[in-house]
């Protein structure tokens, strides 16, 4: 039996007795994921790790292209 007819089943049976009906399958699973990605992000912090992933590329990148500076500098306006 597949998941999708075992939800339907277990909907099923939930309307017989009068009761919720459960959630469909995967409906929390984002939100599992996003917690599981903010406590390590929040563990690795306190461990004093340094960031992964996207940002740490994105600064590596900022730092080859710019040489040592990590933020261009910008012209002073003379008006």
């Amino acid at each position: 039996m597949s998941i999708t007819q075992e939800h339907i089943l277990a909907v099923h049976r939930a309307r017989q007795r009068g009761e919720y009906a459960p959630p469909a399958p995967g409906v929390h699973e984002r939100q599992v994921v996003e917690a599981w990605r903010e406590r390590r992000r929040f563990r690795a912090a306190l461990a004093g790790r340094p960031a992964r992933g996207r940002l740490r590329r994105a600064l590596a990148r900022r730092l080859r292209r710019t040489g040592t500076r990590a933020l261009p500098v910008r012209p002073r306006s003379t008006c």
